[in-house]
């Protein structure tokens, strides 16, 4: 049986291919830790005062999550009733208080407006929330707001604040997407 020799033009060729291959491999596999990627890490809220001011009154609702994210349910709190068929000034304040001393989410929020959004969801006789302030592009962001009572009677608040919501949006959370960043809803009795 004949030898089978292969042409030498045909053997640089393969030393070629079979160094490129390597090389190209060797590059490829080059771990470059100089650019790490940038971690956009979502905020720790343990915290969420919501203020009410209607006449000279103020009512405060509260929740506080020592553990954040964790398994402990949140303690909330009502620190008193609201008047029947009253609009009342409303403001949001997030902070996460795991930090000392604690750190005020609501700066970063309102810095990022573009990029956040509260949605109200209301019942009973809590009758409607508006807006009251707006983010660069004209959309609203919640951190103030009107809220209106109807008559006396049990109602429920849900705040919702969410991170890269579509802006604009029909003002569901349906339709607005977007990651919850925090979530609370509250029992409030109208008198």
């Amino acid at each position: 049986m004949k030898k089978r020799t292969m042409n030498p033009t045909m053997k640089g060729m393969a030393y070629l291919f079979s160094g490129l291959f390597a090389i190209g491999t060797f590059v490829s596999c080059d771990n470059d830790d100089d650019n790490p990627e940038p971690v956009n890490e979502e905020e720790v809220i343990t915290t969420m005062n919501v203020t009410l001011t209607a006449a000279g009154t103020t009512v405060t609702l509260r929740s506080f999550d020592d553990d954040g994210d964790g398994p402990n349910a949140p303690e909330v709190t009502v620190s008193g009733d609201l008047a029947a068929n009253t609009t009342y000034a409303g403001s949001i304040e997030l902070l996460n208080e795991t930090e000392s001393p604690a750190e005020d989410i609501t700066e970063e929020v309102a810095e990022e407006d573009e990029e956040h959004q509260f949605f109200f969801t209301t019942g009973g006789a809590i009758s409607s929330v508006t807006y009251t302030d707006q983010d660069g592009g004209g959309n609203p962001v919640g951190l103030s707001f009107d809220l209106t009572t109807g008559d006396a009677g049990s109602g429920t608040l849900l705040i919702t604040l969410r991170h890269e919501p579509k802006k604009p949006n029909d003002g569901s959370l349906a339709d607005a997407g977007g990651e919850t960043d925090i979530a609370q809803s509250f029992t409030i009795t109208v008198e």
